[in-house]
């Protein structure tokens, strides 16, 4: 009888969270944000409680602390897609209206006029989008905030009620499912932003030196760009050593390719990433290029995160499977 009630209290559970997920299509984005987010800051909030806090307030801190580092990381990029447009068009303009290809006798004219227009083109639409959903993005950002601010004021919530509905001798299920989550969640959140930043600073430093008219602009598209697994920065290095290379400064083209692939592309990754990797558990770099481009083509940004959660559910799911398999295959 017990095993019958907890059996429609798991349909009811699924059912619901399916008939949640369809009311909240609009922000549901927005609520499996601030989920993976509040898994990465519980740890920090429990800190708080231990050392005085009361949970409230504990929680009210992490809140703010997450409340903070997204306006940080978000309002920037806002401001460059919005703002400083006119400076993605000057950097665009740079490239010569025509290359000439010369191979084997023969020589091409490649107009490359059409392509700049439709990048400009491009950058103007965005910036009139993202100035059009300023008002939903200040909305997601109070349902983000108080979701997350829930979340941890009341984290065991969820637990409690996943343990009443599966068996006892299943808890450790849950518990692996969880310690998952909790490390890959930590991996994408914590090395992902930290290596951004370190590539922010960087790129913002070697521009800078290099003379380029929107250091600030360039590093902010460099420090995005790392979040794009196995292409990264490198691909800003590339072309905007190909833009000097056209218009003439080869000085300056050798320098921010040989500079920029080895400190802002490179570095990051070889040093930053690899120190914080044991404390992270970082996921593998194939695993997390799947399910970043998995994640992305399927569910859209939100899959930078969730496409990587997922494989990395499935392969805990599947080591499960195998541990539990590798004892009656001894046996037999």
């Amino acid at each position: 009888m017990v095993f019958d009630r907890r059996r429609i209290l798991g349909v009811l559970l699924v059912a619901f969270a399916v008939l949640t997920a369809v009311v909240l299509a609009e922000v549901l984005q927005t609520v499996v944000f601030a989920i993976t987010v509040a898994y990465v800051l519980y740890p920090f909030r429990q800190q708080l409680v231990r050392r005085g806090l009361s949970r409230r307030v504990a929680s009210a801190t992490a809140t703010a602390v997450a409340f903070l580092v997204v306006v940080l990381l978000v309002a920037p990029v806002l401001y460059v897609l919005y703002r400083r447009r006119i400076q993605l068009f000057e950097i665009l303009g740079r490239f010569p209206e025509t290359v000439p290809i010369t191979a084997g006798g023969f020589e091409l004219v490649v107009e490359t006029a059409p392509l700049v227009d439709a990048a400009q083109v491009s950058i103007r639409q965005l910036a009139i989008a993202v100035a059009a959903a300023a008002p939903r993005l200040v909305l997601a950002l109070a349902v983000f905030t108080f979701l997350v601010y829930g979340m941890l004021y009341r984290p065991t919530a969820v637990r409690t009620a996943a343990f009443r509905v599966v068996p006892p001798e299943y808890h450790d299920i849950p518990m692996r499912l969880h310690l998952r989550t909790r490390t890959t969640l930590y991996s994408i959140y914590v090395l992902q932003a930290t290596t951004a930043v370190a590539t922010f600073l960087l790129a913002l430093l070697l521009f800078s030196i290099l003379g380029y008219g929107s250091p600030f602009l360039l590093a902010v598209i460099a420090g995005v760009l790392q979040f794009i697994p196995v292409v990264g920065p490198s691909v800003l290095i590339v072309a905007l050593a190909a833009s000097d290379l056209l218009v003439g400064a080869t000085f300056r083209a050798l320098t921010v390719l040989v500079l920029g692939l080895l400190f802002v592309s490179l570095v990051p990754d070889a040093v930053i990433r690899t120190q914080l990797a044991d404390r992270a558990g970082e996921i593998s770099a194939g695993l997390y290029f799947v399910g970043f481009v998995g994640g992305i083509l399927t569910v859209g940004a939100i899959g930078i995160i969730v496409g990587p959660l997922v494989v990395s559910l499935l392969i805990e799911i599947v080591e499960i499977l195998a541990e539990h398999e590798q004892p009656q295959s001894s046996t037999g």
